[in-house]
């Protein structure tokens, strides 16, 4: 066991924790791939038993015969970074809660076309850039029984050390790609699109022509403006979630479970 005990912030070997931009991070391996960082017991252990491959680990020290031993156990020849819990929380710019952090290389980037290859229900977002939101949408996605994520290119990172932690490792769970025009790229590979939207040709979320459909993509927007005029007259559908009370929007991670749901494959 490569245990390494850090007394100061100086220690370069656990830079990737502490000193990294998440865009550092994304270049920051030698294989070319990029780091990202999990956080949490339960999330290394999703990612790990995703295929996901490890290269340090930061904890305290109660962790190393605790809540890491099993990891540990997993991964006997990466580092392992430990000091007390003051000096860890100085280094990684707040108190480790859940006292366990893995820097792992980035997978391989699925195409759009094998992310989607046995999905029937997809999520695309689009313009999505809160970390929590995208998160919470990859935690729907994977309890709710959607096959695939879908991404445009002003999304956040899906391995963003937040949407990570909020997914609870749900973006290891469901395959996820990046796509330059989603809409136009899915419907060549078979998809009809739902945007989802309030306008005056908007039909409720469980019109019965969406149900049907045999391969279906759920196109969600920002979380103030939602989706372009482009978007909306591309989609084959706009749909909407009913509201009440003179509410007329939900926020995006919730309109997204909301839909999911009543749109989900029977």
């Amino acid at each position: 066991m490569n245990v390494i005990e850090i007394g100061s912030l100086d220690h370069t070997g656990a830079a990737m924790f502490s000193r990294l931009t998440e865009a550092q991070l994304r270049r920051a391996d030698e294989a070319g791939r990029g780091v990202f960082i999990a956080e949490s017991p339960k999330v290394i252990r999703t990612a790990l038993g995703a295929g996901c491959e490890p290269l340090a680990l930061l904890c305290e020290r109660r962790h190393i015969a605790g809540d890491a031993a099993d990891i540990i156990a997993r991964c006997p020849n990466i580092p392992i970074y430990t000091g007390d819990r003051a000096v860890l929380a100085e280094l990684t710019g707040y108190t480790l809660t859940r006292g366990v952090l893995c820097a792992m290389r980035r997978p391989t980037e699925r195409t759009l076309a094998e992310a989607v290859a046995d999905a029937a229900r997809v999520v695309v977002m689009q313009g999505v850039c809160d970390t929590t939101n995208v998160g919470a949408i990859f935690r729907s996605a994977a309890a709710l029984g959607i096959g695939a994520v879908v991404l445009a290119r002003d999304v956040c990172d899906p391995l963003n050390r937040r949407v990570v932690r909020v997914s609870m490792g749900s973006v290891f769970l469901v395959p996820w790609a990046w796509a330059a025009d989603p809409i136009a790229e899915l419907q060549e590979l078979g998809f009809r699109c739902a945007a989802l939207a309030l306008t005056d040709r908007s039909v409720p979320i469980d019109h019965p022509k969406l149900v049907a459909e045999e391969r279906l993509a759920l196109v969600l927007g920002t979380e103030g403006d939602g989706l372009p005029a482009r978007t909306l007259s591309e989609a084959d559908y706009v749909a909407r979630i009913p509201m009440h009370h003179g509410v007329d929007s939900l926020n995006v991670a919730a309109a997204a479970a909301v839909a999911m749901w009543e749109l989900r494959k029977r």
